[in-house]
């Protein structure tokens, strides 16, 4: 196993539609902090999910820019100090849209459960895939480079299950704001920008795995065409 430059050619759109995903995430993110909003992001997320029910969810303050998560196992929804505290349209949308994934665990949401149940093993998979690769690789034995690349797969239905959790959750949290008046038109639009350009993140990070695993069949297609003793 070495560097094989082949690699970054597989990979390169993915990594251009990350850089530019990444750009347009902070361009919106900037602006959306200059829009004003009623509330800070806390005390939205607290306000939408009270309003659907959720009241035992909990929101705390994290540490860390951009580290807003929603924890379904302690069922809280952790906000970074920027919007935890913020009165913008940034912060807003941020915390609804984490609050978009505490209704989806509340509501049992299909794709949301299978995510989550795929955690571990896409967790596992890659570094379970590098070591079965250089001992299939070494070895000469495509059963073991077969189990790697079912073991690196698990992290590409991780990403492609996640698609429609983040865009769902994204939705949610547009719709539920404008519902609450939460955001004005002008609010309303940062909101849509900035989720938007997450969204794009979600979608490069999709193709990134794909792209990996279409290079790992390329790179041991020689030992897959080959024989075990």
């Amino acid at each position: 196993m070495f560097f094989d430059p082949r690699y970054l050619v597989f990979l390169a759109p993915a990594m251009i539609l990350m850089l530019w995903a990444q750009w347009r995430v902070k361009s919106a993110y900037h602006h959306g902090m200059q829009v004003p909003a009623p509330l800070s992001g806390a005390a939205a997320a607290r306000y939408i999910l009270d309003n659907s029910g959720c009241h035992e969810v909990g929101v705390e303050v994290a540490s860390g820019w951009l580290s807003d998560h929603y924890d379904p196992s302690s069922r809280v929804l952790r906000l970074s100090p920027e919007v935890y505290e913020s009165h913008t349209a940034t912060a807003v949308g941020i915390a609804a849209h984490e609050a978009g994934h505490a209704l989806q665990h509340a509501a049992h949401y299909a794709p949301l459960m299978v995510r989550n149940a795929a955690v571990p093993a896409a967790q596992v998979g890659p570094t379970l895939s590098i070591i079965l690769f250089m001992l299939g690789a070494f070895l000469g034995k495509p059963s073991l480079i077969i189990l790697g690349l079912l073991a690196f797969s698990m992290i590409v239905v991780f990403q492609v299950v996640n698609l429609p959790v983040e865009f769902d959750a994204s939705n949610r949290a547009k719709r539920l704001l404008g519902q609450l008046n939460i955001v004005d038109e002008e609010g309303a639009l940062a909101v849509r920008s900035v989720l938007n350009a997450a969204g794009w993140t979600y979608v490069a990070a999709t193709l990134q795995s794909i792209l990996t695993l279409a290079y790992y069949l390329f790179r041991f297609s020689g030992v897959l065409n080959s024989r075990d003793d």
